[in-house]
Order: structure tokens, then C-alpha cells, then sequence
């Protein structure tokens, strides 16, 4: 058989007998310093995890972002390329000022007609805001 602790007591395994109520205050102060310290952990744990998870965010973003304005720039060049080549399918047609002209029209009519659709829409979201709800 193994030997004893020391302070424990023989016959019942266990500490000996202290006043209960002050094991009660020993215990309830052990409790709530052990809560403390568990929140405090907690509390570590999560912002370490928040700052990483914003790490992430902004990684992904950024790297997001240079492909979205990369795929918006090639957008653009291939719009561009579309209204020579309009420029350059008309001119036979109407000559090269008609064409010019024909081109350039159309797309100031579709930037106005965006424009003005744009211009209800950011409209509706302000009303929205405002608590105005005529529409």
C-alpha cells in the first residue's frame, strides 16, 4: 500500500476537518478568482482571433481589390476597342464624321440614361434614410 500525505487523515482519505464556513470563503474567492482569470483568457483568445480574422479581411481585400480594378481596366480598354471598331464599320457607310458623330452619340445617350437611372436610385436610398416615404 502507498504511504499517506502528508495531512491527510488516515481513516478518511481527506483533509482533516477545517471550520466549513471558512472553506466555504476559501473556496467562493478560489472560484471567482479562477472566473476571472478564465475570462480574462477568454478575452485574450477572442481579439486574438478578431485580429486575425481582420488580417485575412484585409489580405483578401486588397489582393480582390487589384484584380477587380485589373478586370475593370481591361473592361474598359475592350470598350474602347468596341467603339473604334464601330467607328471604323460605319465610316464606309456614312463617312468617317458621320461615323464619329454616330458613335459618339450613342454613348453619351446611354451614359445620360445610366446617369439619371443612377441619380433615382442613390435618390430612393436617401429617401430611405431620411424617414421620407412619399415613393
Amino acid at each position: 500500500m502507498s504511504e499517506l500525505q502528508p495531512g491527510l487523515n488516515a481513516s478518511a482519505g481527506h483533509a482533516p476537518a477545517e471550520d466549513p464556513a471558512s472553506l466555504a470563503d476559501h473556496s467562493l474567492r478560489d472560484d471567482v478568482r479562477a472566473l476571472i482569470d478564465d475570462g480574462k483568457t477568454y478575452v485574450e483568445a477572442e481579439l486574438q482571433f478578431q485580429k486575425s480574422r481582420v488580417a485575412l479581411v484585409a489580405n483578401r481585400g486588397r489582393s480582390g481589390a487589384i484584380f477587380a480594378v485589373g478586370a475593370l481596366i481591361l473592361l474598359h480598354l475592350a470598350l474602347i476597342t468596341l467603339a473604334i471598331g464601330a467607328v471604323y464599320a460605319l465610316a464606309p457607310a456614312i463617312g468617317r464624321w458621320g461615323a464619329v458623330a454616330v458613335v459618339v452619340g450613342l454613348l453619351l445617350i446611354g451614359g445620360i440614361v445610366l446617369g439619371v437611372i443612377a441619380k433615382r436610385r442613390f435618390g430612393a436610398l436617401s429617401m430611405a434614410f431620411s424617414g421620407d416615404s412619399r415613393r
